[in-house]
């Protein structure tokens, strides 16, 4: 006897209606901190893609009290470049709608994002989402929307057109979600802290449920350079994007086709790996059939000859503003700043950032193991820290060897930037354990230890100093009283002796401190203050 099975087509909205766990939706606790992430993070990016110095807005107002979780109403309000009047229902009524999908970094990579949010909020309470936006013009849309789930469509409910005589640009989102703040509250204004670390150069304002006021004020007005819209690189792609780049491509031969739809790609490359792969650079190819597409996509990745994938996709932070907004939210005694040169991972460009802080508002380490701080393209990454990559390393690396101990107040800080960030769920928590991601996270994080080796060693020699000097200090001039006494003569002035003592000592700390910065490599940036 045969079993019928019933088939059915889901759309996305279904489908993460459905399995909205995997998103980071999993509970009213996380949801509420997944809201407010990726609304700040749209907020962010909106402000940043037009060179705007963000000033965001944030308030979490209860709506209507549950046993558990409650229904709060979100608003979210930035200056950014704003949303056109067309695009703003499905920008925030469907799934998978969105402007990330190029080839350049940002913070966003499903598509999911300020939609999931909404959709959430919609599925819990049943209540539309109200956005303004405006790029500047002459008009500001106003929309009253919700999404048809399982046609993944927006719904307009309301749509009014008014005149922007201010010149207003920017987005105010707001809807009602269910949450529950009080065990959100930790991780929420721990993300918020995190993200005025790694983008010092936004003001972002927080009132939460109590009315309580938490307000991260910009420590620079120094923006990153932008990102800059690539072609793919050979090694980054894969049978079915080759076959939409032959399938759009007005170039008649294979010589052409290579050097116009991939970046770094000249005539004299695309030559050799032609020769390499066994194909006729003159070729149509569109000619190319299935299995000669597979044979040419497997012979990309088997080329050695291809040049590195080009950076100018990336907008790493810098040294200087990463220095910079670790000064401001946990105030030092030291710093060190490294900046690693480009690096590549299956054809994705990428580069590690590292900072390490010691002393000052620093938090002691918790369980014996050092504090660690992780960014993917400006986002802080708070959850599964133990399947992190660099918490992996962290916990791998010597640290006496570089005179750190357990109980000492040390920070590490490590910021990944890629136009594909090796994240291992869609909820964007940890990176992934890749080899050449580990590598470049290693060397950077050696790199900053070394110079907080040189300090701590620096700072251990000026202690041994000041003991030796306190303890000529005590005695010395007993000696001189006692001696002079024996001889008959006036007890002499021992102050120009001591300072002598103060400063010998002090001087070859210095030339040691001096000798420790030489001997650090040269492949990278360093900071250190």
């Amino acid at each position: 006897m045969e079993m019928s099975a019933k088939f059915e087509e889901i759309s996305p909205a279904d489908f993460f209606y459905r399995y909205r766990d995997i998103a980071g939706f999993s509970n009213p606790a996380r949801a509420l901190f997944s809201a407010i992430r990726e609304l700040v993070e749209n907020a962010l990016d909106a402000c940043e893609a037009g060179g705007i110095l963000p000033d965001i807005y944030l308030r979490l107002s209860l709506e209507e009290e549950r046993e558990g979780a409650a229904i709060y109403r979100l608003r979210i309000e930035d200056n950014g470049s704003g949303v056109p009047g067309k695009h703003i229902p499905r920008a925030f009524g469907q799934i998978l709608y969105g402007s990330k999908y190029r080839l350049m970094q940002s913070r966003g990579m499903f598509g999911l994002g300020g939609a999931m949010a909404i959709l959430y909020g919609q599925i819990t309470t049943h209540k539309p989402v109200f956005v303004m936006s405006s790029t500047g013009g002459p008009e500001v849309h106003k929309y009253k929307l919700m999404i048809d789930i399982k046609a993944n469509k927006p719904i307009v409910l309301e749509h009014e057109v008014e005149e922007n005589g201010e010149g207003w640009h920017g987005t105010v989102v707001e809807f009602c979600l269910e949450g529950d703040y009080s065990k959100a509250s930790p991780k929420v204004i721990e993300y918020l802290r995190q993200t005025a670390l790694v983008n010092p150069y936004a003001n972002i304002t927080f009132v939460d449920p109590r009315g309580r006021l938490y307000r991260f004020v910009r420590a620079t007005t120094e923006m990153p350079p932008p990102p800059r819209e690539a072609k793919p690189h050979p090694r980054g792609v894969d049978v079915e994007l080759v076959r939409r780049m032959i399938a759009g491509t007005d170039r008649e031969t294979l010589m052409g086709f290579l050097t116009k739809h991939f970046q770094r790609v000249g005539p004299k490359t695309a030559k050799k790996f032609l020769e390499f792969a066994g194909f006729d650079p003159e070729r149509d190819p569109k000619s190319l059939r299935p299995d000669e597409i597979v044979k040419l996509v497997r012979a990309m990745k088997e080329f050695n000859g291809f040049i590195s994938p080009d950076a100018s996709c990336l907008s790493p932070l810098g040294p200087e503003l990463l220095e910079a907004g670790v000064r401001k939210e946990l105030k030092p005694e030291f710093v060190a700043v490294c900046q690693r040169k480009p690096a590549a991972y299956g054809g994705h460009p990428f580069i590690v950032e590292v900072a390490i802080a010691y002393g000052g508002q620093v938090p002691p380490p918790r369980g014996g193991k050092i504090t660690l701080y992780r960014f993917a393209n400006r986002i802080p990454l708070l959850y599964d820290e133990a399947s992190d990559v660099s918490r992996k390393i962290i916990d791998e690396l010597n640290w006496r060897r570089y005179r750190v101990t357990p109980d000492m107040p040390v920070a590490v800080v490590v910021h990944i930037c890629s136009t594909r960030v090796p994240y291992k769920t869609v909820g964007k928590e940890f990176i992934a354990d890749r080899p050449e991601v580990r590598h470049e996270i290693t060397q950077a994080i050696r790199e900053v230890a070394r110079r907080l080796q040189v300090y701590l060693a620096r700072k251990e020699r000026k202690k041994a100093v000041m003991k030796r000097y306190s303890t000529f200090a005590k005695y010395l001039p007993m000696i001189a009283e006692f001696s002079a006494r024996l001889a008959g003569r006036q007890v002499p002035d021992v102050r120009p002796l001591l300072e002598k003592v103060k400063a010998s000592g002090l001087l070859e700390e210095g030339e040691e401190s001096a000798k420790g910065t030489d001997e650090l490599s040269n492949n990278v940036e360093v900071r250190s203050t």
